[in-house]
């Protein structure tokens, strides 16, 4: 640990950031500290004043700056979080920026970016993944002799992002398990590397969503690896390629690196905000929703959730409802050919759905057939359990069906 640790202040970063960041409450939570017999606490940072821990590293590193590189400017590639850190120093500090995001950005971190910029930066907006928009962002820079503020991997960018540990370790001195989110690995390497150094017997754990297990496959690989496909929901945390530095300081941190179904995301996302009135991000929730995955682990002991960011653009609640549905089984698709005899929708609806079952979505599939042709049927439920009794149902009243949420190429193409 020494190699990363001599070249790793966070203590001084902390410092640095002191008039810059806020010290972000530590809060107990009550209900998820009776679910698990522990002691949960949640770190905030969705109460940054970019809504997450991101304009750490971004300021710690944009402040210690020459003059010099200040007055070129700088650029920096993001999926949201990091730009608005970036676009915040940018004001703070007097220098131009560049910013380059995903054309799949959510709205609400782009117009959040060029609040925060103030009219000191220029946002780009290019490439499906942050992977495509970090290679246009390099390619500028190089062009224009800027400075590139990298999104994780970087020292000055991991001791900031490490300034999130020396707050937990002021709040609660007897912590026992930190567990954060990982995208890059900036968060994870900094926390871990200030927290292993202070405490060594701490346990630390890192957090992916299932559909981007870029560090999981470094740790695996023995080295950072470019998945060739993810999945973006997380957008956060979704990353094709972690970085060396962040993997380097990682494998020797981190106990455990765990994985989360987006759909496991999307209920925490729900639960957070309709129990505790708390405003989360995909990614923030990572480490609240690994709890059940974690439980005995946890037991007994003092816990810190990094609640990363609440950057959430409130368009996206509909999409996060129907995931959340559909992975607890609560939320089903369903194509259904009609018998061809009268009153047979009216028999599926009063004999084949139960008293608490519910059609969300209901569509010829054939335009020109209706009244015998099959429809695209959503049925939400208000049960798991159910499920299984309907399908019989459909069965005994001679109903032909396909179960779309086991065929994800139907899926994908009709739902």
């Amino acid at each position: 640990m020494t190699d990363f640790n001599s070249k790793l202040n966070s203590k001084a970063a902390s410092q640095r950031l002191e008039n810059v960041v806020k010290h972000t409450p530590l809060i107990f939570n009550s209900k998820l500290s009776e679910k698990y017999d522990c002691e949960i606490y949640l770190k905030r940072e969705d109460l940054q004043i970019v809504r997450s821990y991101k304009l750490r590293g971004a300021y710690n590193m944009i402040s210690q700056l020459s003059q010099e590189e200040l007055s070129r400017g700088i650029v920096c590639a993001s999926a949201g979080n990091h730009a608005q850190g970036v676009a915040f120093s940018c004001d703070k500090l007097g220098t131009k920026g560049v910013i380059f995001m995903p054309e799949i950005t959510p709205k609400q971190k782009v117009k959040q970016t060029e609040m925060f910029g103030n009219g000191s930066v220029e946002l780009v907006l290019v490439g499906d993944t942050f992977d495509d928009c970090l290679k246009e962002a390099l390619a500028y820079t190089q062009k224009h002799n800027m400075t590139f503020i990298p999104p994780f991997d970087n020292y000055s960018i991991i001791e900031g992002q490490g300034t999130v540990g020396v707050e937990i370790l002021e709040d609660l001195p007897d912590v026992e398990v930190v567990i954060m989110p990982i995208g890059g690995g900036g968060l994870s390497a900094g926390v871990g590397s200030y927290l292993k150094g202070e405490k060594p017997g701490i346990l630390l754990a890192g957090v992916e969503p299932e559909g981007a297990p870029s560090m999981l496959k470094a740790f695996e690989h023995g080295g950072p690896i470019t998945l060739p496909e993810i999945n973006r929901f997380v957008d956060g945390a979704s990353v094709k390629c972690v970085g060396k530095l962040t993997y380097e300081i990682c494998t020797k941190v981190l106990d455990d690196v765990l994985l989360v179904a987006e759909g496991k995301v999307c209920t925490t996302i729900l639960k957070l905000y309709n129990e505790d009135a708390i405003v989360v991000e995909p990614a923030g929730a990572l480490s609240v929703a690994v709890l059940d995955a974690y439980k005995d682990k946890i037991k007994g002991k003092k816990v810190v959730c990094v609640i990363s960011g609440g950057n959430n653009d409130i368009e996206r609640m509909q999409e996060i409802k129907e995931k959340s549905l559909l992975y607890e089984g609560l939320k089903h698709y369903f194509i259904v050919r009609f018998p061809q005899r009268p009153g047979a929708l009216k028999l599926f609806v009063n004999n084949v759905l139960g008293p608490q079952d519910d059609i969300t979505r209901f569509e010829f599939i054939k335009k020109t057939n209706k009244e015998s042709g099959p429809a695209l049927v959503g049925i939400e439920l208000a049960n798991r359990a159910d499920y299984e009794s309907l399908v019989e149902r459909m069965k005994e009243y001679k109903f032909e069906i396909i179960e779309l949420n086991n065929d994800q190429t139907l899926f994908e193409y009709l739902v």
